[in-house]
């Protein structure tokens, strides 16, 4: 298939060996790229039941057909295994630059398994692989290591272009369970712990280099595509709200719908918005725009914090980190806020899974459950927290192992927030019925990227408060995502991107002609992939409910809950537009 070198490389790290092979024509084209051929892989090889932080578990970083071409949205790789925070699936993605290099390796994906004995940084070059000594990294925060391994491939390979690199930090070392993988300095492949296994093999870093390029069918097309585009799109709105003011600008947004998580999942309005919305980063921050490679939308915000204490810190906040801090955690600052997502950036954790965490821990404190020093709003006890979670101290080390764990630990199961192990992200779904059906069903747990489907609740697709036939267009939102997950496509294009699009785009990448229906198709094949995968490690349908909040509480401003009743009517009607059985596995 073009748009694919239709290779991958195996990589051994305990023997210190590797081997490239061809991905057989078949596959490719069964599954076209990215997730679809790292799920197909995880399913054949990865040996049911393993300890995902065991020198067994599969660790597949990969890109898709799409990279390369320099298709606008296109720079972004996948890292997928099996999660140890969750038992089940893993998969996660990061923009940056990264995958442009990756891509430059004459590979489609990289499949390491095995524990090196010493810490590694591997160094991979089309067709040789390096395994350098990181004994002098290991220790080290996520910025320093990068720089430190960028700097060593300028110094020793004279005839490298540039290189790509993804690094762990701490957190990632010490297996925190909810630990990232970390690119370009503030991108991450940040959600369901891929840094745990990573520091489980012992790999403090992988660098990418290379000058392979790709065979397109039609590269005249993508590059008249390339410079139409931007055009077509200027006056899309949801481009012109997200270079306006980035992810931030879902803080009012969220607000306004009574769906901003606040004071650990309690509330769903926060009293102290105008402080940590976009409004306040722009004005408060000196901001330069910080799109990922091949972008025209421009939502990233590299943000430097002008005044106090914190004063000259570069962050980049997202909405998920303001909501978690700034509302589960009531912090009321966004320079603070920046500075608890430079912690955890360098120390190489997921922001949503930490903030999330250090809620349930402030309830804890609160109702007298551990002893603990901690309070909404106590932005310097919430830092020294983040810090022990990373090491692996006190509270911090029963925080690690994530929120099931801890929940259990604290005999708070019935107020920990998540599913399957993951907690949700700050689309409260007692306000967003459908959000509460994609945190049910996603493959990785709560979830809300696998379907995207807040912003279908958010434009007047389909009203929120539906239940009967909901789950039939949720279905479609969710293999459009699949599809973009499989090219690998940032998911803030999927409005530029609709099937009709993406199918003609696919054409003159691949040359394959699909219509809507076998698009859909590929992505219910591999919907059905990662569900058998995630049964065959244990997953029961009882699994795919909400927390006892969400269905037991109502928010306090709006009034509004989900009931078990609504939920159960919902995942019906997703099974059987799966065709999945009753017990939600597929046919």
């Amino acid at each position: 298939m073009l748009g694919l070198y239709n290779k991958i490389l195996r990589i051994d790290v305990g023997s210190k060996t590797f081997e490239p092979q061809s991905i057989p024509e078949e596959v490719s084209n069964r599954y076209l790229g990215g997730k679809g051929i790292a799920t197909h892989i995880l399913l054949e090889e990865n040996p049911p039941g393993v300890d995902p932080l065991s020198p067994e578990n599969l660790l597949i970083l990969a890109t898709g057909p799409f990279s390369g071409s320099g298709l606008w949205g296109s720079c972004r790789h996948g890292i997928y295994t099996k999660s140890p925070l969750t038992g089940y699936y893993s998969e996660s993605y990061s923009g940056g630059a990264t995958a442009e290099y990756m891509a430059k390796t004459g590979f489609d994906a990289f499949v390491l398994k095995g524990t090196s004995q010493d810490p590694v940084w591997i160094e991979i070059a089309e067709e040789k692989v390096y395994f350098h000594p990181a004994d002098d990294l290991w220790g080290l925060d996520t910025y320093e290591t990068e720089d430190r391994i960028k700097q060593w491939i300028e110094e020793n390979r004279s005839d490298s272009k540039g290189c790509g690199a993804m690094v762990i930090g701490p957190a990632g070392e010490n297996q925190v369970r909810f630990a990232v993988v970390e690119n370009d300095y503030w991108r991450s492949a940040g959600r369901t712990g891929p840094g745990a296994v990573m520091g489980s093999k012992k790999i403090k870093g992988i660098v990418f280099r290379g000058n392979r390029n790709k065979e397109f069918a039609d590269l005249p097309g993508i590059k008249d595509f390339i410079k139409d585009l931007p055009k077509t799109e200027k006056d899309n709105p949801g481009v012109k709200t997200l270079k306006a003011y980035g992810t931030p600008g879902l803080v009012d947004v969220m607000n306004e719908a009574g769906a901003f998580p606040t004071r650990y999942w309690q509330k769903g309005v926060s009293d102290h918005r105008e402080q940590i919305n976009a409004d306040a980063l722009h004005s408060r921050c000196d901001i330069q725009y910080h799109p990922c490679r091949h972008c025209f939308i421009s939502c990233g915000r590299l943000s430097t914090v002008k005044a106090g204490r914190h004063a000259g810190l570069k962050s980049k906040p997202e909405y998920e980190t303001i909501y978690v801090f700034g509302g589960l955690c009531e912090v009321d600052s966004i320079e603070e806020i920046a500075y608890l997502n430079d912690i955890c950036d360098r120390l190489g954790m997921d922001t949503m899974s930490a903030g999330n965490l250090t809620g349930l821990a402030i309830e804890a404190s609160r109702q007298g459950r551990i002893d603990l020093d901690i309070d909404y709003g106590n932005v310097d006890a919430i830092a020294a927290l983040l810090q022990d979670i990373a090491y692996k101290r006190g509270h911090g080390a029963t925080l690690a192992e994530g929120i099931k764990s801890a929940a259990a630990q604290w005999e708070m199961a019935d107020q920990a927030i998540h599913v399957k192990g993951l907690e949700p992200a700050g689309y409260d779904p007692r306000v967003f019925k459908g959000m509460g059906l994609g945190c049910g069903t996603s493959d990785r747990g709560a979830c809300h990227m696998r379907a995207n489907f807040y912003v279908a609740e958010l434009n007047g697709t389909v009203d929120p408060e539906q239940i009967q036939g909901k789950a039939a267009v949720f279905a479609e939102w969710e293999d459009l995502s699949t599809v973009m997950d499989t090219l690998i496509l940032c998911r803030f294009y999927m409005d530029i991107y609709p099937w009709d699009r993406l199918s003609e785009v696919l054409g003159k990448v691949t040359g394959l002609e699909l219509s809507v229906t076998e698009l859909r198709s590929i992505a219910g094949g591999i919907t059905n992939n990662t569900r058998r995968f995630n049964i065959r490690e244990g997953l029961t349908a009882a699994e795919d409910r909400l927390p006892k909040r969400f269905t037991s509480e109502a928010l306090p401003e709006t009034k509004k809950s989900i009931t078990g009743e609504q939920m159960a009517v919902l995942l019906r009607e997703y099974y059987a537009a799966r065709n999945w059985d009753e017990n939600g596995a597929p046919k």
